[in-house]
């Protein structure tokens, strides 16, 4: 059992608060399509392409298969011990305390460093529509509304979610639909390129870059997946995890098809990999080199929406995770306060100020496209720990407690051996991070993180 520890003398409220359980089935299965589909896609895939050529759709089929596996470890996880409210939960009764402190802090700061990406990446679609207003402060109102957003209800938050992955939905969707029927007219672009399938291999063929461009692929595909575990963080505010967390994951593996490899088959059909820009969307420029600015418009909005998106639930998981510190006594106990609203509004309030770093470093750093790759490289290896710890926990669940994976009713297929093969992929990434100057860069400094966690986990036991 986990122990609780009792937060009546913190709150600010007269009678016992907690978090409730108000998200339904809808929002987590949107929750988790919001997870899965980020700015990674609609920001970073255009980088990617360039990369890699059309085997991107290979990269984002295996790294989608990989992390459908660590999604089942998870889920098998959280359905094992309904006590479990956090992936730091899991790592400290199977693990030790200390890796569930690793796990949360690391998880916290992983989500600041995506909110700085997806900061970043507003404020260069933003610039699409007012390219005078300056980058810090359009950034800086971007961080202010995002407050503003989660200090209301959790419900409330479900709703808006639930609205801003719908919207991503019904824009891939018919992005899809619209790349199809201009496929099929054989569409002439602008610049007189044909809209065909053979774009996809008359330019080079499927491997244009080689093996070494194919590696290189992996490097940024990987970002474009964080947040495909939130739907572990919302565990503790669902009504009917048992039924909801199950679904949402074994939905993944369409969703992936759906909305990676359609669409970037259809983007690569219209537009020929080697016309696509790899600072831009390349959802926007589809639509541009269409000859549809109007429709470059909206889908402008619509990656827009997509970014905000992501920081609105990083912000969610961010504020959740240090109150489940400030509980456990990891964090300062001013996090376990909660406001009327059931909301960690000081937890909420903390991390929101964590993400003006990203409006220094677009004050510092002009050139987005260089702050943005630093960012994600950061992030990506810093989920990968995550992700792995969620696989060193259920290898350790499998061992300790044989009894709860023989009763239960959401195993992970292949068990521990999937788990370490899922582990040698992650460290398959790393060695490819070392291979590029810029990844190399990020990966060079993402050790001074658990240096820092390392001292803090000394003081607190001093």
């Amino acid at each position: 059992m986990i122990d609780k520890i009792k937060i009546e003398s913190l709150s600010p409220i007269k009678h016992k608060e907690h978090l409730r359980r108000n998200l339904t089935n809808r929002h987590i299965q949107f929750i988790a399509i919001g997870g899965a589909v980020g700015t990674g896609l609609f920001m970073g895939s255009g980088k990617t392409i360039s990369l890699t050529g059309p085997s991107i759709i290979l990269v984002y089929i295996i790294i989608g298969f990989i992390l459908f596996f660590v999604m089942r470890a998870m889920g098998e996880l959280f359905l094992s011990n309904t006590e479990y409210t956090s992936f730091s939960d899991f790592a400290s009764d199977l693990l030790g305390p200390c890796a569930g402190y690793m796990t949360s802090w690391t998880y916290w700061f992983c989500w600041i460093i995506t909110g700085i990406a997806d900061v970043i990446a507003i404020t260069s679609y933003t610039q699409f529509w007012f390219p005078g207003v300056s980058k810090w402060i359009i950034s800086l109102t971007i961080i202010i509304f995002l407050l503003g957003l989660n200090l209301i209800t959790v419900k409330i938050f479900g709703e808006i979610e639930f609205w801003f992955s719908m919207i991503k939905v019904v824009a891939i969707l018919t992005l899809i639909f619209i790349g199809l029927g201009m496929v099929f007219i054989h569409y002439e672009l602008p610049n007189g390129n044909i809209a065909s399938f053979s774009n996809l291999w008359n330019y080079g063929g499927w491997f244009p870059k080689g093996i070494s461009g194919f590696f290189a692929g992996f490097q940024n595909a990987v970002f474009a997946f964080v947040g495909i575990e939130l739907i572990g963080a919302t565990t503790a505010e669902t009504k009917d995890p048992k039924k909801s967390l199950p679904k949402a994951i074994n939905s993944m593996q369409i969703r992936i098809i759906i909305f990676y490899v359609f669409s970037l088959i259809m983007i690569m059909s219209v537009t020929p990999w080697v016309t696509i820009t790899p600072d831009k969307s390349p959802f926007v420029e589809l639509f541009t080199l269409a000859g549809l600015p109007e429709a470059a418009s909206i889908i402008n909005f619509v990656v827009l929406t997509s970014a905000a998106s992501s920081a609105n639930s990083g912000l969610f998981s961010t504020s959740r995770i240090l109150y489940s510190l400030a509980q456990n006594r990891l964090a300062p106990k001013i996090f376990v306060l909660l406001s009327k609203r059931a909301i960690p509004f000081s937890g909420l309030t903390f991390s929101c100020i964590c993400l003006i770093t990203g409006t220094v470093m677009i004050y510092i750093i002009p050139n987005i496209l260089t702050v943005f790759t630093i960012i994600t490289t950061i992030s990506a290896i810093l989920f990968m720990f995550i992700w792995s710890m969620i696989l060193c926990s259920y290898i350790a669940y499998r061992k300790q407690r044989p009894y709860l994976h023989k009763i239960s009713i959401y195993k992970m297929p292949f068990g521990q051996t999937m788990c370490l093969i899922c582990l040698a992929f992650f460290v398959f990434i790393l060695i490819l991070l070392t291979l590029k100057t810029d990844t190399c860069t990020a990966l060079f400094f993402t050790p001074i993180w658990f240096i820092i966690l390392g001292l803090g986990w000394i003081l607190i036991h001093k």
